[in-house]
């Protein structure tokens, strides 16, 4: 029956019509898309105690080359404040576990800095990012970490 309905462009689907021009997840044929570029935090920038997981939900689709920023403050000459890094977990249990061992450091501590580091999302995978500094305790708390997984632009 669903195929039935994709295949004439009208069916019903509960209250929504949907048809060939308002498909979920459908482009028109003549949209170029580039690259986007997202700030990790928006206008909040990387730092502890916010909700990243709900930030990505909100910035969704990402998609592959859309790059990510990460902004935030490099650690403080006298020793004080909080530092910050990015880190690449491997799979998803050390993501939700937060645990390094197999994660890939990405940004440090000073990287963050001025116009911040950025990592382009070159393939269709999940990547999963969280801070790994002060022995992962951002992370672990469940501020400072996210995943995202891009798509492809589909060509009509």
């Amino acid at each position: 029956m669903f195929a039935i309905g994709l295949a004439n462009y009208d069916f019903n689907w509960g209250s929504r019509t949907w048809n060939k021009t308002n498909f979920p997840y459908t482009h028109p044929s003549n949209v170029t898309h580039t690259s986007n570029r997202f700030i990790v935090g928006g206008s909040e920038n990387w730092h502890y105690g916010f909700n990243y997981m709900d930030w990505a939900r909100n910035n969704t689709p990402f998609f592959v080359n859309d790059t990510l920023v990460f902004k935030y403050d490099p650690p403080n000459a006298n020793g004080t404040g909080f530092p910050h890094s990015v880190y690449l977990f491997s799979n998803y249990w050390s993501f939700i576990k937060c645990d390094f061992r197999k994660a890939k450091r990405i940004a440090d501590p000073s990287e963050g800095a001025g116009e911040g580091f950025e990592f382009v999302l070159k393939k269709m995978q999940t990547y999963y990012f969280g801070c790994g500094e002060h022995k992962g305790i951002h992370c672990k708390t469940g501020n400072m970490k996210f995943a995202v997984m891009p798509l492809k632009h589909w060509r009509f």
